[in-house]
């Protein structure tokens, strides 16, 4: 028979083994977790809310009131003929250039419009929609792209828009691939890291805008119901 103190002994080196045991096992079942744990391929922001700063301090409808015979003379000077107009062999031939949403700007959903332009109009519209990103960019402010809402309408577009908005114009500057709508309502956001306010962005596009109007590049009205500004190239 096994003394007191013996068996005592015997109950402690159990439980200590036991002991150990189990924080053995718990040790290799958290390290194996641990070990398994997916890493997160994507990037996560924190939005944040900011301001910038903008140059422009004029009136809209004062700054921008390029009248529609304005914008005719000048599509009529360098742009494509309505009454010929063929989107498929005029873009073959190069008389036409496709534009689609890029870096610079986005095209918006074209119900009454075709996303074409003249060479010329293109590469203007290309150093306006660069000219807003870096100057953005410059400013801290993200990355934003204006939406483009309007482009090239051939004459039946133009019936079917009078039908829908009776003051729209019949004889448009859109009918000659010079001329394209940006709504200033609205913004396209593409990097969720900053949140811009609508207005801000509208008076930075109003700076540069206004900076290409003094360049002489481009005439500009400020459309109050169609919400966009109304630009044709020079």
């Amino acid at each position: 028979m096994l003394k007191k103190g013996v068996l005592k002994y015997l109950i402690i080196s159990i439980l200590a083994v036991v002991l150990l045991s189990t924080l053995i096992v718990v040790l290799v079942k958290y390290s194996s977790a641990e070990e398994e744990m997916p890493v997160p391929t994507e990037t996560y922001y924190i939005t944040v809310e900011k301001k910038i700063k903008t140059k422009f301090k004029g009136s809209y409808r004062r700054t921008f009131n390029h009248k529609n015979d304005v914008h005719l003379q000048v599509a009529q000077s360098y742009g494509i003929n309505p009454d010929n107009v063929d989107l498929a062999i005029d873009t073959l031939s190069g008389a036409l250039q496709k534009i689609e949403t890029c870096d610079y700007y986005a095209l918006d959903e074209l119900t009454h419009s075709h996303p074409f332009l003249v060479p010329k109009a293109k590469v203007a519209l290309d150093s306006l929609g660069k000219a807003f990103c870096d100057t953005l960019q410059a400013r801290g402010g993200g990355s934003y792209r204006f939406i483009i809402t309007s482009v090239l309408r051939t004459e039946k577009d133009v019936k079917r828009l009078r039908r829908r908005n009776v003051n729209s114009t019949e004889n448009s500057a859109h009918l000659y691939g010079t001329t394209v709508d940006i709504t200033y309502r609205r913004f396209d956001k593409y990097n969720p890291q900053f949140i811009i306010s609508d207005n801000d962005l509208r008076l930075l596009l109003a700076e540069i805008l206004y900076n290409f109007q003094q360049e002489g590049r481009c005439y500009v009205k400020y459309e109050i119901k169609q919400g966009c500004f109304h630009i044709t190239f020079r």
